[in-house]
Formats: structure tokens, C-alpha cells, sequence
């Protein structure tokens, strides 16, 4: 099973991708693959209060920053894996480090592909991502980019996915599939 998850900035997205991903994965393996590349401390602590909210969970952290196959070298594909999230892989994958952080619009393909080729390849997976491609407000081209960007991999993955939820203010509006917990 594949769920897709979008939503506002701190909505309940992450809360309830846990929850799903501990239904889906019954007595078997989870993972949980970290996306974010922290670059200060207000990172850190977003890492942190994700971490606290797993304790216990029985999840496997496994980080994973451009390439989400990459992270079966270390997962067992018959697992659950909840991507947190797919905004950050993204980002990651146009802004490379190793390209000082110019815009690479073909990593980000490549990382789109990747998202689906691992949605394919997986028995369960549940993938988190940010709506924030939607505000009327105008950025600068690379960010107004990026967001495109984000917008085009969330419809792949979305169509792809067996259920799609968007979350506004804690609350599931589910637009495709259903959600049983």
C-alpha cells in the first residue's frame, strides 16, 4: 500500500504518517527515511522533536538525501517506509551541495524518478510533503521554480498512490482511497 501525504506546515501530517505507517507494518520492519539535511539549529531541533515523537515506535532511522533508492541498500523493500519527506528531497536534489546550491532542475527529475521507481518497489510506503505551492505570493525565480518543481513530483506521486490525504488544522480530507486505522 502507498499513501501520500500533503499539507500545511506543522498540520498533523507527520503525526498520522506514523500512525499509518505503524498500521501498515503490523509486526514487520519500518523505517523511517529521514530526508532533511540540517543546517543550523532550528533544524536540529525539528530532527529532535522527530525523533522524540518516534521513541518507541520501533522505526529505523535511515537517512537518505537525494536518491530514495539508495536507502534499500539498508532496508529491507518488504518493509513500511515513511518518507518525511518528500519537500526536502526535492530540495536537496535541485540545490546540490556538492553544485554549490545552483539550480539543478535534472537532479530533481532524477529524484522524482526515484520516488516512483521506490513507490513501485516497496510493499508499503507513506510519503509526507509540504504544500507550498499554492500561496499567491511571488517569490524569487528559484524558489518559484522549486515549487513548480515540487508541485509536478506530488501529482506523480499522488496519481501513483493508492491513497492521497490532504491535512488542514489536524484534520484528513481524504481525496483518494481510504484511511483505515
Amino acid at each position: 500500500m502507498t499513501f501520500f501525504l500533503s499539507g500545511g506546515a506543522k498540520c498533523g501530517k507527520s503525526g498520522l504518517a506514523q500512525r499509518i505507517a505503524l498500521s501498515l507494518a503490523g509486526d514487520g520492519p519500518r523505517y523511517y527515511v529521514a530526508t532533511l539535511i540540517p543546517t543550523g539549529a532550528e533544524d536540529q531541533e525539528r530532527i529532535r522533536l522527530h525523533l522524540e515523537d518516534r521513541a518507541g515506535m520501533g522505526f529505523q532511522t535511515v537517512e537518505c538525501f537525494t536518491d530514495v533508492m539508495d536507502c534499500l541498500r539498508y532496508a529491507d523493500p518488504r518493509g513500511t517506509f515513511l518518507v518525511d519527506s518528500v519537500t526536502s528531497l526535492i530540495q536537496n536534489a535541485l540545490f546540490p551541495a556538492e553544485r554549490n546550491y545552483e539550480m539543478d532542475p535534472e537532479g530533481a527529475m532524477r529524484c522524482a524518478d526515484s520516488l516512483v521507481q521506490f513507490a513501485r518497489t516497496v510493499d508499503n510506503a507513506v510519503f509526507v510533503s509540504d504544500y507550498i505551492y499554492a500561496e499567491p505570493v511571488q517569490y524569487s525565480a528559484s524558489t518559484e521554480e522549486y515549487r513548480k518543481i515540487l508541485a509536478a513530483v506530488d501529482r506523480r506521486l499522488a496519481g501513483l498512490c493508492d491513497t492521497v490525504i490532504e491535512m488542514t488544522a489536524g484534520q484528513p480530507t481524504i481525496h483518494k482511497g481510504e484511511l483505515k486505522l
